[in-house]
């Protein structure tokens, strides 16, 4: 029997090990390691986990399914809520979303939520359970923009309500951000990504892959010329910011998307692959965020010696406390209180080292962390051969400088009402990090709902 004030352990493989593999790092539960954790649930009347999840699970029904053994049942029960459970199982923010708010947690360990939902998750695709699709089609047409959690998820749940919907890829491979952005082993790429959107595309959604919104047609061209009554785009925020700082234009210098996709679309982590990509051996990622915890893993992996160099303290980072402790473990060197000033290169271009100055945390500034001053007098010098920013992303203004009537705001990000995704032109919604900016997974499948239900809104108000 579990102890109801502490989650039951979930198994992971050893640090020494998995630091020098692309394989999942956590293992998961099995059926009775999940049922001995669902026992923990509270079964809360009025359930604060759900109110902590974006896509609005009914946590509490699907664990008590999970307590009885009744997997598929847990599975339907997500189903009606979300369309990627072992994506979100995976790679959720749950100590800050559901399991932050779980009551068990006051006293003990909150439930562990994602672990279960994972579980469940995985049963669904090991053994092939068909998702509930919709009954009968209603005669609409829809474009999706962006196979991205966002794109996934509106598609997903118009499918269900009866549209007819197409989803436009502007690379190769669909998935966005699951497959390009998130390494291998904390998100395998065929063994979860590809079957959930398998279970997308068994609800009747279709998909077509290398369209560039923008260049290879455009959202006017879709609802004027194709027939597409409305358009959702989940097109996520793909373009790198930078420090400005010298040699940041020198070879070695990534953006951690750029380093990311490389090694996930193009396989740089498998030796049987000629991937072009600058490995190097000793790597500064510059940044805090789960993308730098990625990129720092990922060079770790590749045979870098790794520093992660990020001006704020350890209290500061952004990054999930797993994904900390996991970079820890593997061997991530963590320089905080740190900034770059500085790329040197040689005679001949290539990085030497990177000058970096101390700082210290002084006044909160606007986002209420305490801002950080650097010490004069206290730069020295990291040595590195590569340089991976992960300062943040942004949206590509190829898609709304070639839409009339798209409202964007400062920051190129596409201007959508928060309740139902509808954008300043009629018939054109939006959601996830084309709309917020760089943002989580589970928050881009929440704006992929609520997208899915502004369409349907106004698609059913046109029939009346």
């Amino acid at each position: 029997m579990a102890d109801m004030l502490k989650k039951v352990p979930v198994k992971e493989q050893d640090a020494k090990v998995r630091a020098t593999n692309f394989e999942e790092v956590c293992l998961g539960y099995n059926l009775e390691e999940a049922m001995d954790e669902a026992v923990r649930c509270l079964n809360c009347k009025n359930a604060k986990c759900i109110q902590g999840c974006p896509v609005s699970i009914d946590i509490p029904a699907f664990i008590q399914e999970v307590k009885e053994g009744n997997i598929e049942e847990a599975y339907k029960v997500i189903g009606k809520s979300s369309a990627l459970p072992a994506i979100c199982g995976r790679v959720c923010p749950q100590e800050s979303q559901c399991e932050g708010k779980c009551i068990r947690g006051i006293k003990g360990e909150p439930v562990s939520i994602g672990k279960l939902e994972r579980f469940v998750a995985d049963y669904a695709l090991e053994n092939d359970i068909k998702p509930v699709g919709a009954e009968k089609m209603n005669g609409h047409k829809v474009a999706v923009i962006g196979s991205g959690p966002a794109g996934l998820t509106c598609a997903g749940d118009l499918a269900k309500m009866g549209y007819d919907v197409t989803v436009f890829e502007a690379l190769h491979e669909l998935g966005g951000v699951l497959v390009y952005g998130i390494p291998e082993f904390r998100l395998p790429k065929q063994k979860v990504v590809a079957k959930e959107i398998e279970k997308v595309k068994e609800l009747g959604v279709k998909f077509e892959s290398n369209v560039v919104i923008g260049k290879s047609t455009t959202i006017d061209q879709l609802m004027e010329e194709e027939g597409f009554e409305a358009v959702f785009i989940g097109s996520g925020a793909g373009l790198p910011m930078f420090m400005g700082i010298p040699g940041e234009n020198a070879n070695g210098v990534f953006s951690a998307n750029e380093y990311l996709t490389r090694s996930n679309l193009m396989k740089a982590f498998d030796d049987s692959y000629d991937t072009p990509i600058v490995a190097g051996k000793k790597v500064a990622v510059v940044g805090g965020g789960n993308v730098a915890m990625d990129a720092a893993r990922t060079a770790l992996r590749l045979g870098a010696d790794v520093h992660i160099v990020y001006r704020r303290s350890e209290a500061e980072l952004p990054a999930r406390v797993e994904e900390v402790h996991h970079a820890k473990e593997e061997g991530v060197i963590f320089d905080l209180l740190t900034n770059p000033t500085k790329i040197n290169v040689d005679e001949n271009g290539n990085i030497t080292s990177m000058t970096v100055i101390k700082m210290e945390l002084g006044e909160p500034d606007a986002s209420g962390r305490r801002r950080p001053v650097e010490i004069p007098g206290s730069e020295y010098d990291i040595e590195v051969d590569t340089v991976i920013m992960s300062l943040g992303t942004s949206p590509n203004p190829l898609i709304s400088s070639t839409t009339r009537g798209l409202e964007t705001n400062r920051r190129k990000c596409i201007v959508a009402d928060e309740e139902n995704g509808q954008t300043s032109k009629e018939g054109v919604f939006a959601g996830g990090d084309a709309v917020t900016g760089a943002a989580t997974v589970i928050l881009a499948m929440g704006a992929g709902k609520a997208g899915a239900k502004g369409i349907d809104e106004y698609l059913k108000g046109k029939d009346e």
